[in-house]
């Protein structure tokens, strides 16, 4: 697998902004709609995560992360802890290292899906959870590691789907990505 990272900021064209722009703006419409507790939580913005990531690379990618992450806990009044930010900064460049300019294959969705299910979602989350509520890391993580059991296959086939539906296929067309 080869994997690049480019080292200067892509332009975007007006068409990309105002694309990059909706989706950031779904990603947040979608982050409202998790569901679970603070440390068991679910949601379908891994989607959106990645279709960003993969549409306009690592550093826009990660840029946009970071601005979901914090106008969406500016919007749920919820308590901003500045590890969650960085989470979702890291889980966009994983997705963008190994989707962005390349095939979505199934081998790389699921290396990509399962370095951030294990590394991003079960340690780091685990840890930010068991620092902001003083809860023990190690009563948390089982859980927190089944349930990245459970849902990583589930996401590894949404993924597939997304990247390989016709709808995603006329958005680069058209962004000429």
């Amino acid at each position: 697998m080869k994997m690049t990272v480019e080292t200067r900021l892509p332009r975007l064209s007006t068409l990309s902004l105002v694309t990059m722009g909706l989706l950031m703006a779904l990603q947040l419409v979608i982050k409202s709609f998790s569901v679970g507790p603070a440390f068991l939580k679910f949601s379908f913005t891994f989607l959106v995560a990645a279709l960003i990531a993969r549409l306009f690379g690592p550093w826009w990618g990660m840029m946009t992360a970071a601005l979901v992450d914090v106008i969406g806990t500016l919007m749920s009044g919820g308590p901003f802890f500045i590890g969650f930010t960085v989470s979702a900064i890291l889980g966009s460049l994983i997705y963008a290292l190994f989707l962005y300019r390349q095939p979505a294959s199934w081998t790389r969705i699921i290396v990509a899906q399962v370095v951030i299910s294990v590394v991003i979602n079960a340690l780091l989350n685990t840890l930010w959870v068991a620092i902001m509520y003083k809860t023990p890391f190690w009563g948390l993580f089982p859980i927190r590691l089944l349930k990245q059991g459970i849902m990583t296959p589930i996401q590894v086939v949404l993924l597939y789907w997304l990247f390989k539906s016709h709808v995603v296929a006329l958005i680069q067309q058209r962004l000429k990505l």
